[in-house]
């Protein structure tokens, strides 16, 4: 049985986290599109040589909320903590069908400010 669009897009923030590149490969679509601030609608290479390895900047993420849109689309938020101490968090919307990700739209936020 495949995955939820929400369980989908939690299995490819996981397989990042631990950098696991051939669970990736099964969740990712091969016509993927990524588009952030940084990255205008790069393909699937792109993302997995530009995107991919960032992991290894971050101490920890966690995952503070996902809503499962309309039809194909997912919207997470997520924080995250970088090896300078910094916290940011971002927001994205996922696109999945039949069970793999073709396109992720990602908006940066600010530092997170401590409490």
């Amino acid at each position: 049985m495949p995955l939820s669009n929400v369980d989908t897009v939690r299995a490819a923030f996981d397989a990042y986290l631990a950098q696991d590149r051939d669970a990736a490969n099964q969740l990712y679509a091969d016509d993927l599109v990524f588009t952030s601030p940084q990255d205008d609608h790069i393909d699937r290479t792109a993302y997995f040589e530009r995107c991919f390895p960032t992991a290894g900047r971050l101490n920890s993420q966690e995952i503070l909320e996902v809503v499962d849109g309309d039809g194909d689309g997912v919207f997470i938020l997520y924080e995250y903590e970088l090896k300078t101490g910094d916290r940011h968090r971002n927001t994205e919307y996922i696109t999945v069908r039949d069970g793999q990700i073709v396109e992720i739209q990602v908006f940066f936020g600010g530092q997170v400010r401590p409490t």
